[in-house]
């Protein structure tokens, strides 16, 4: 489990398990969308409700491939080439700043940019290169669920259900 955010990395929590676990406890919400399950347990935080008890849970996960556009050679080229300047310029800093000269030198950023947009291009078309045509489209990947089911431990469970119950009737008080 983790600590910061739904899908994102962070040191572990204490008390919960190292390796993956199914989750346990008894269901008292079930929601559409995740944007909507993360607003019914944030209501019971802010109604005092005991949230350590609760989990939010993705069912019938799917991995959703969006795609973004078509891939040219000189698309491909482009974002090398401007990855790679980024990173050479990143180099090209560091190495300018620690230069045993007097004051900032230009030459190893200069030096740095452009080796960075040479290298950046050239891996990016041996990369495209080597797909020989089978993947000429860029997409961005997501992992969602067709429901997300807020569960609760027993000893808190009816008292939860109670609550998210008056959130969907509107009454929040």
């Amino acid at each position: 489990m983790i600590v910061t955010g739904p899908f994102t990395s962070g040191r572990q929590a204490p008390g919960l398990p190292r390796l993956p676990t199914p989750p346990s406890g008894w269901p008292i919400g079930s929601y559409s969308t995740y944007e909507e399950a993360q607003r019914a347990v944030d209501y019971l935080a802010d109604s005092e409700f005991r949230v350590a008890d609760v989990t939010i849970v993705g069912v019938d996960l799917m991995l959703v491939e969006r795609v973004i556009g078509k891939l040219s050679w000189g698309r491909v080229l482009g974002t090398g080439a401007l990855s790679g300047a980024w990173f050479g310029l990143f180099v090209g800093l560091l190495l300018g700043l620690f230069s045993s000269t007097q004051g900032m030198s230009y030459a190893p950023v200069l030096v740095g940019l452009v080796a960075g947009v040479v290298f950046g291009a050239a891996f990016a078309a041996m990369s495209y290169g080597s797909t020989r045509g089978r993947r000429d489209f860029s997409s961005a990947s997501q992992l969602v669920a067709g429901r997300y089911d807020v569960l609760c431990q027993p000893r808190n469970a009816e008292k939860g259900r109670d609550l998210l119950a008056k959130l969907a009737m509107g009454s929040h008080g």
